[in-house]
C-alpha cells in the first residue's frame, strides 16, 4: 500500500461549500473542551475532528469495559481495560496527526479546572450523569472565564439541548443545584434537560431506571444523535452564525417518535412549569424505589 502524507485541507475539503475557506481555518485555530470520553463525550471528539477543530483539552479517568459496548465509540475488544482517554487519543490523531490536544488522565478536579479550560473557545459536557461535583463546577468555571458549555443529553432515542452562553443565565440559576443531596441534583438535572420528557413515553423497563443505584439504560442512537447536535451548536458559537437557543430555552428531538420540542422556562428550577414537573418526577422515582 501506499502511504500519502496527511494534509489537512484535502481532510477537510468536502466541508466546504457548508463552511468557507475562511470558515473552516477558523474551526481549525479553535479549542474545545471535553470533560468525559465516554457515551456521547468520545462522539464528540471524532465528530469533531473530523469537522476540522485543531485543538482539544480532554479530561477523562475511566477505563473502558465491555458494559460500555452498546454506545461508547471507544470500546472495543481491543479496548477492554484500557484507558479511555488513551484510546481515543489515537482515534483522534488516527483523523488528524496535526490535533493539538492536551490531556488530563485523572479527569476533572479543582486544581486543574483552569488549565484544563484555558484557551478553550467552547466548553462540551462528556461527564457521566451522576458526576455532579465535577459538573457543578466546571460549568461555574465557565461562566466565571465567559465560555460557552454545551450539554446534550441522550435519553432514550433522542437529544436533549441545553447552552450556557456568557451573560445570560448560568447552570446553577437554572438548576439551582446548590447544596441540596445527590438524588434532587438527578431529578432536577433530568427534568431540566427535558421539562417535555418526550422519551419516556417508550420506556419498556422502567425497573432499569434506578437513581440511588446510578443506572439507567442508553442507546447509541442517541449518542450520535448528540454529537450531531453538539457538533451544529459548536460550529454556531465558533463561526458566530446561526440561531444559538441558550438557557432558559431548551431543545429535545427524539428520532424514536419523530418529533422536535422546545421549552422556554424563565427563572429556570424557580419557573411554575418546571416546579410542578419536579414534582410529579419526585412522585414517579419515588414509585420506582418503591416497587419490588
Amino acid at each position: 500500500m501506499t502511504s500519502n502524507p496527511y494534509s489537512y485541507d484535502d481532510a477537510v475539503s468536502r466541508n466546504i461549500g457548508w463552511v468557507t475557506l475562511a470558515e473552516q481555518d477558523r474551526i481549525r485555530q479553535a479549542r474545545v473542551a471535553i470533560a468525559g470520553l465516554g457515551g456521547v463525550g468520545g462522539a464528540y471528539l471524532l465528530t469533531l475532528a473530523r469537522l476540522g477543530v485543531g485543538a482539544f483539552s480532554i479530561a477523562d479517568f475511566d477505563r473502558f469495559d465491555i458494559v460500555n459496548f452498546n454506545r461508547q465509540v471507544g470500546a472495543s475488544v481491543s479496548s477492554i481495560g484500557r484507558p479511555k482517554l488513551d484510546v481515543l487519543l489515537e482515534m483522534v490523531r488516527d483523523i488528524n496527526p496535526q490535533a493539538d490536544v492536551r490531556v488530563f488522565p485523572e479527569g476533572l478536579k479543582p486544581d486543574n479546572i483552569e488549565l484544563f479550560l484555558a484557551d478553550a473557545d467552547v466548553y462540551l459536557d462528556g461527564l457521566d450523569f451522576f458526576a455532579f461535583a465535577a459538573r457543578q463546577a466546571v460549568f461555574a468555571a465557565c461562566a466565571e472565564r465567559h465560555i460557552p458549555a454545551v450539554t446534550a443529553a441522550p435519553l432514550g432515542m433522542g437529544a436533549a439541548l441545553l447552552n450556557f452562553l456568557p451573560e445570560k443565565m448560568t447552570f446553577e440559576q437554572y438548576f439551582g443545584w446548590a447544596d441540596l443531596p445527590d438524588d434532587e441534583k438527578a431529578l432536577r438535572f433530568l427534568v431540566g434537560l427535558s421539562p417535555w420528557a418526550v422519551h419516556a413515553g417508550y420506556l419498556v423497563d422502567r425497573s432499569r431506571v434506578d437513581l440511588g443505584a446510578r443506572r439507567g439504560p442508553s442507546t447509541m442512537i442517541a449518542c450520535q444523535l448528540c454529537a450531531g447536535i453538539t457538533a451544529t451548536e459548536v460550529l454556531k458559537i465558533l463561526l458566530q452564525r446561526g440561531a444559538v437557543l441558550c438557557a432558559p430555552r431548551s431543545l429535545q428531538f427524539d428520532a424514536y417518535r419523530n418529533k422536535l420540542v422546545s421549552a422556554w422556562r424563565p427563572g429556570g428550577h424557580r419557573n411554575p412549569l418546571q416546579r410542578l414537573a419536579l414534582a410529579i418526577a419526585r412522585r414517579q422515582f419515588g414509585r420506582l424505589k418503591a416497587a419490588p
